[in-house]
């Protein structure tokens, strides 16, 4: 007889398999210096109203001022620079093109004239230069002498010697009289601050060897150039009255924007939800009033803030805490951008990609209001152009790749955000931005270009040791110093001469050249301005315990006495 199998095996309990831990890196950001400051903001109105009145009145004695038939050219430039340097430049942007349209045609045989007076030549070389003038560079020969340098005598003529300096930011490839004039001033304005410290304007000259005008933020310029003015004996008590004026009036416009920004980003609770990524929403404002200075563009700061604040957060997710397959999903989704997509992604990147979505339903908003619904479809590709990068760099750190130079700029560019950014940047511009300006902005034109190439070589310059300490993806100065076999400290020499280069591009391509709008050409220029502002001594932007605080606390906390 057969042995008779039991009816059913035992149950083997085996033990369930976990999947494995996902190990996410941390950059240990520190959080907000600001806390809850800016989320609350009320306007004392009858104090608004008063300085307004008083403003106003003040800009029609300026403006009869700058009309004033009577003042030769001399003054009018001297004029005009100080209206520009205290920030009231925008009041007065017809009068402005005007004069300057009409110096051009009646007064060069003037200036070829003016044979010693380097101040006034600098002067209408920069103011001109800056309006998209194209005006020729030989005119500083005549400072030279038979051996082809600046004279000796120039160098007790100060404040021309800072005119020449400050006119010779605005050159172009291939001008050598203005490389030679910029080596020339640096030095002479430097062994100036050592031999005489007391003088008003050697605090200016001091100023201007650590930020050029040219290269400034706008606002932040104004508010030191008003102490400057200020301390000059000569100034005008009006000029001076007015400046003071407007900038404490324009303050609550900002506050007040950045109050709305404030509430937004807290009730988006990223903090606690999204800790890794850095809470920077207040620098991030301040970056945008650098892009926008002009009151008139408060939408536009609105939405570019946003926009920048939630490109921060993507940029933290690809840099530091997705893996590769979630980075993966979250490209796919944002590539179809439908609200529908959230199921295929884990819940920190559902609450990133419904703000995301939100940002750009609120653009699709507006701009469907005033009739430009052109701007979504360039404002969306944009942004997905953006995900694909970070996904590119994403894979790279994964893969421990390190590709060489060419490779890496091509996605870098992109990586910067600033393409991204300057599309965003004419949502906010009116109508003036149309179609075809949207199709130029989106096609990494050499102005675009240029403004990331000095984003993504400053940005590795100053965070290449920070980056490397917490595991994140090459930058270009590991792939240069591979590819060429070189030190950091000449990878570091041949960028700072590619940034410099990328300057005199950006200074061409703001002349009259091109079909372009100005207002809008500005936008992207001034991009390259906060880099400047920002990242000149280090990553101002992720550190922002150190430079930004004061400069924001000059623009956004402390007024000026009157």
């Amino acid at each position: 007889m057969l042995h008779q199998a039991s009816s059913c095996p035992p149950i083997l309990c085996l033990p369930e398999i976990e999947k494995p831990k996902v190990v996410r890196r941390s950059a240990n950001f520190h959080p907000s210096i600001w806390g809850d400051r800016f989320t609350t903001y009320t306007c004392d109105n009858m104090t608004l109203d008063a300085c307004n009145k008083q403003a106003e009145g003040l800009k029609e004695e300026v403006r009869c001022m700058l009309m004033n038939s009577t003042n030769g050219p001399s003054e009018i430039l001297s004029l005009i620079d100080t209206i520009q340097r205290l920030g009231l430049a925008y009041h007065f942007e017809r009068e402005i093109d005007e004069i300057l349209e009409h110096m051009l045609v009646t007064h060069v045989g003037y200036f070829n004239g003016v044979d010693d007076d380097l101040h006034t030549i600098a002067l209408w070389f920069r103011l001109l230069r800056q309006n998209g003038y194209n005006i020729p560079c030989d005119i500083f020969n005549k400072f030279k002498d038979d051996h082809g340098k600046f004279r000796d005598g120039l160098t007790r003529d100060l404040k021309g010697i800072l005119g020449l300096y400050e006119a010779a930011h605005l050159g172009i490839r291939g001008e050598e009289v203005l490389d030679e004039a910029l080596a020339f001033t640096t030095a002479q304005l430097e062994s100036s601050v050592v031999t005489n410290t007391s003088s008003h304007l050697v605090k200016q000259v001091m100023h201007a060897l650590e930020q050029p005008f040219h290269r400034g933020m706008l606002k932040l310029e104004a508010r030191h150039y008003i102490s400057f003015y200020e301390q000059d004996e000569t100034h005008n008590p009006v000029l001076l009255q007015f400046a003071k004026l407007d900038f404490n009036r324009l303050q609550p416009l900002h506050l007040k924007e950045l109050s709305q920004i404030s509430k937004w980003w807290k009730d988006l609770d990223f903090a606690l939800k999204i800790p890794y990524a850095r809470n920077r929403v207040v620098e991030c404002y301040f970056w945008i009033m650098g892009v926008y200075p002009e009151p008139q563009y408060s939408l536009g700061r609105m939405i570019l803030t946003k926009v920048i604040a939630m490109t921060s957060v993507l940029d933290d997710t690809y840099d530091i805490y997705g893996t590769l397959e979630e980075l993966q999903l979250f490209t796919d989704a944002i590539e179809r951008w439908d609200v529908g997509e959230t199921d295929q992604l884990l819940e920190y990147m559902k609450v990133i990609y419904l703000a995301l979505l939100d940002v750009y339903n609120e653009i699709e908003e507006q701009v469907n209001r005033e009739g430009r619904s052109y701007c979504v479809y360039y404002a969306k590709e944009a942004m997905r152009k953006q995900a694909r990068a970070y996904l590119v760099e994403a894979k790279w750190f994964f893969q421990g790749h390190i590709p060489i130079v060419e490779e890496y700029m091509d996605v870098a560019l992109i990586s910067t955000s600033y393409p991204l950014l300057a599309v965003a940047s004419f949502v906010g511009m009116g109508e003036i931005a149309t179609k075809e300006a949207f199709d130029w902005v989106s096609n990494l034109p050499n102005l675009v270009k240029n403004s990331s190439i000095i984003c993504r070589l400053m940005d590795d310059i100053m965070t290449h040791e920070y980056e490397q300490e917490k595991g994140d993806v090459c930058s270009s100065v590991e792939c240069y110093m591979k590819q060429y076999g070189v030190s950091k400290q000449e990878v570091v020499e041949e960028f700072s001469r590619s940034i410099t280069n990328a300057w005199k591009d950006i200074n061409e391509e703001c002349l009259r050249t091109t079909a372009i709008p100005k207002p809008l050409l500005t936008r992207v220029a001034n991009l390259a301005r906060m880099m400047d502002v920002i990242y000149k001594h280090g990553n101002g932007y992720t550190n922002a315990e150190t430079v930004l605080k004061d400069h924001i606390t000059s623009l956004l906390i402390d007024s000026i006495k009157i």
